[in-house]
């Protein structure tokens, strides 16, 4: 039974918050639970799902992990040794942003939240349509810079930032004012893949994140306004296994067309990020590799994080 004026998702949170807040740092060493203040020129922001893989992750280029798994003190502690900050996932209906007070409310619980789990910030993962017209198009602007300015007044050295689609061509229905968000937090990371989301007719087999297509969502957030110092590429570490239907009917077995990102392909964009100055880079997500002993997995491993490395 729910308690008078607190909803469900709050009760929730209590216990953890009574156990994290009282002040017991889970790190071997105290300083290891302080907020990361440094801003690095180049950020190379990573998604991480859960488990323990990330004990294999390249540390010496990762500057903040956005922990969207199971809370993972020890993911925090690691982090914040090799100087990388470690941020929440936000994510909220956006019909209950347009009331202010719900707002309020729900910032203060993820600033209480990071507080106790010793995070850096947050990132705001919310691809929901939005119509143009809507009060939800201004609510959201209105939320992630009330969602800055809390996170920054309460946490020294806090990161926001605003996951936006491939391109700003109101992908899946998303009409949203990309150049008041990018100017109301830190900066966005643009999820440059799965760019064929918007199907009308029948799937075709196709690349997940084609090089042109993709850069020409860069150059449209530029062309709006939005500074590249603003935009963080993101790459996928994923792919599709399209199965042939049409050359598919012999019993013997299926054709298949597989489309993903190698560390060729992802270099190339590397690069454009350096060559056009935006902040940085990172992937969707970081789990997807083999961190087996194997032989041939830690070679393609290593070269995946390699290609994260931009060059001229």
């Amino acid at each position: 039974m729910a308690l008078c004026g607190l909803p469900e998702f709050t009760l929730l949170l209590l216990p953890l918050l009574a156990r994290l807040s009282a002040g017991d740092c889970p790190c071997s060493e105290a300083a290891l639970c302080q907020p990361i203040r440094h801003r690095p020129d180049f950020e190379v922001f990573v998604f991480d799902v859960g488990q323990k893989t990330w004990k294999s992750y390249d540390w010496s280029q990762i500057t903040t992990v956005a922990a969207f798994g199971k809370y993972d003190p020890e993911l925090m502690c690691y982090a914040h040794s090799k100087g990388a900050r470690v941020v929440l996932k936000g994510d909220i209906s956006l019909k209950n942003i347009i009331d202010p007070t719900f707002r309020a409310s729900w910032i203060a619980q993820k600033v209480d939240l990071a507080k106790a789990q010793y995070m850096d910030g947050i990132n705001i993962d919310i691809e929901q349509e939005v119509n143009c017209s809507s009060p939800e198009y201004e609510a959201l602007t209105a939320l992630v810079k009330e969602t800055t300015e809390s996170f920054q007044r309460e946490i020294e050295g806090s990161q926001v930032t605003f996951d936006v689609a491939w391109s700003p061509k109101r992908i899946d229905k998303r009409c949203y004012n990309y150049t008041g968000i990018a100017d109301a937090c830190d900066f966005l990371f643009v999820m440059s893949y799965d760019e064929q989301s918007q199907i009308w007719s029948e799937c075709i087999a196709a690349a997940n994140a084609p090089y042109n297509q993709t850069l020409t969502g860069y150059i449209d957030y530029i062309k709006m306004g939005i500074s590249p110092k603003k935009l963080v590429m993101g790459v996928p570490w994923y792919g599709y296994d399209y199965i042939c239907l049409n050359l598919s009917k012999d019993p013997a077995g299926r054709f298949h067309q597989v489309w993903y990102d190698n560390p060729q392909s992802i270099s190339l964009k590397a690069a454009y990020v350096k060559n056009y100055g935006l902040r940085g880079i990172g992937m969707w997500n970081a789990n997807c590799l083999d961190y087996s002993d194997d032989a041939l997995a830690r070679e393609q491993t290593q070269e995946m994080w390699g290609a994260l490395k931009p060059r001229l």
